[in-house]
């Protein structure tokens, strides 16, 4: 049994970028061979691209955790690790977007279209890659950064000129059937229809694009019955048609009153495109009644005699048909066909390029030339956070164990200009920063920046210098935590001395 599925949600997570290599390159007689480590490769992305093959979102539905492919790391030997693959999902077109505020983040309406859905994270820089001369051999290399891993939501809107609207039974998929090749279920009971149906319809050697949806019934914008849950289908139409049962038998029913619950329930329903592609609301787009099941002599009597009334109290053109008897759908379809003409005409399609690709929007609001801005930190008092992606990414890619990486990325952020930003942000020493997902005590540096003393790789003689926890020591208490080794035992011999401390 095929399913239709319209909607889904998908938990994406882009491949993480792969770290570089640390590698001092070693050769019988070239002691000073120099770093040689690799680059990381970056993480593979997440990539929608609309498709003809697809038509629907069921594979994703089976399938909604993705995961793209790690970066691999780097090498030494100048080695620099693989890219991560790019992973594509095919998706219909008519294919929308939606992070998880609901914001629409992509529209896919054209074939070949691409959205990157989620970007691998960036692979970290070898230390052959950070070799300067104020550094002529690192000792660290930058780790690689996570790629995305967000949730985003699959909305599938149709791509259809014509969408028919009516009351369950009504004749939508009669109608459909007869003036186009396809072929929805019939029946004579309410909800035959289940899902949408689309269907190309010729007239001479122009065509247009039908649809209709499950039918609708009064309260369905409360949600009651099917109908709501696919009037994201006909969102996209050029013009609506109302097609009336004129035929049937319930109490209180009558065509003027079904149009009137109907378009009730249409003003009730929000589109959440944040533009319907030029198309406006669906209260706004333009209609057309037609009045079926006239092959019914008391139901004809009955078209007859309201069309004057319909006409003059909606304004719309008014057709009575018969799609069973195949009666007046002629001039039903050159009418869809002219409106559908106009919209065209006043909605010229652009030229589609042979690979649009639409990037994510970026989180990172900062416009200004620094590329970062320094705000109060709202939950520490005292305290500030620095934002900007350059500063968010060179903290991700730090290792906070090797103290030269530290200094490597204090150098970075007082040439971007952080350092002199928080002093005149009114930052003083020992206040608590964040970047990123990481928060220190500020301490200005006031070597930062310039060129550092040559020291032993791993290690920075500035940090020396300072009260900070240097990486052995953490190290030697990190053993001592998980009872690797006694804390106050150095292995020589002497007293234990809780203020001894030896590398």
């Amino acid at each position: 049994m095929n399913r239709f599925v319209d909607r889904v949600v998908l938990h994406l997570q882009a491949g993480d970028g792969g770290n570089g290599c640390a590698s001092v390159h070693r050769e019988k007689f070239k002691p000073l061979g120099g770093p040689d480590g690799g680059n990381g490769g970056h993480g593979g992305d997440i990539i929608l691209e609309a498709s003809p093959q697809v038509h629907t979102l069921l594979d994703l539905h089976y399938r909604p955790h993705i995961k793209a492919q790690r970066g691999a790391n780097g090498a030494g030997d100048h080695r620099n690790g693989a890219r991560g693959e790019d992973l594509v999902l095919e998706v219909p077109a008519g294919t929308v977007v939606l992070n998880e505020k609901g914001e629409v983040m992509a529209d896919l309406t054209t074939n070949g279209m691409r959205y990157i859905a989620a970007e691998g994270g960036h692979g970290g820089l070898g230390n052959a890659a950070l070799a300067s001369a104020a550094r002529k051999a690192p000792g660290f290399a930058l780790k690689g950064e996570e790629g995305e891993k967000h949730d985003v939501t699959l909305e599938l809107k149709s791509m259809a000129d014509v969408g028919l609207l009516g009351f369950p039974s009504a004749g939508k998929s009669s109608l459909i059937s007869v003036i186009s090749a396809a072929k929805p279920k019939i029946g004579d009971y309410p909800f035959t229809t289940l899902a949408p149906n689309l269907g190309v319809v010729h007239v001479g050697h122009e065509t247009f694009t039908i649809a209709d949806v499950p039918g609708l019934i009064p309260g369905a914008s409360e949600g009651k019955g099917l109908g709501l849950d696919f009037l994201r289908h006909i969102e996209r139409t050029a013009v609506l048609a109302h097609i009336v049962d004129t035929a049937t038998m319930e109490p209180g029913r009558d065509p003027i009153s079904d149009i009137e619950a109907l378009e009730n329930e249409l003003a009730q329903y929000e589109s959440e495109l944040a533009h319907d592609v030029g198309l406006g609301d669906l209260k706004d787009r333009p209609r057309i009644v037609v009045l079926n099941k006239t092959d019914v002599p008391e139901a004809l009597e009955l078209a007859v005699f309201l069309k004057q009334d319909i006409e003059e109290k909606f304004g719309w053109p008014v057709f009575i048909i018969s799609a069973v008897a195949h009666q007046g759908l002629e001039p039903l379809k050159f009418k869809l066909l002219e409106i559908v003409q106009q919209h065209r005409k006043a909605n010229p399609k652009q030229k589609a390029e042979v690979r649009q690709i639409i990037r994510p929007q970026a989180v990172d609001a900062v416009r200004n030339k620094q590329g970062f801005v320094i705000e109060n930190d709202p939950e520490v008092e005292g305290g500030y956070v620095v934002r900007g992606e350059k500063p968010e990414r060179w903290v991700r890619q730090t290792d906070f164990e090797n103290d030269e990486a530290i200094g490597y990325l204090a150098d970075r952020l007082a040439k971007a200009g952080v350092e002199d930003a928080l002093y005149k942000a009114g930052a003083r020493e020992g206040a608590t920063v964040t970047i990123g997902d990481v928060s220190f005590e500020w301490e200005p540096m006031t070597a930062a920046g310039a060129d550092t003393m040559l020291t032993g790789r791993g290690t920075d003689v500035r940090l020396e210098r300072s009260e900070r926890t240097s990486a052995a020591e953490r190290k030697r208490a990190s053993q001592a935590r998980r009872g690797l080794i006694d804390e106050l035992d150095f292995g020589d011999g002497q007293e234990a001395d809780r203020e001894r401390w030896q590398g």
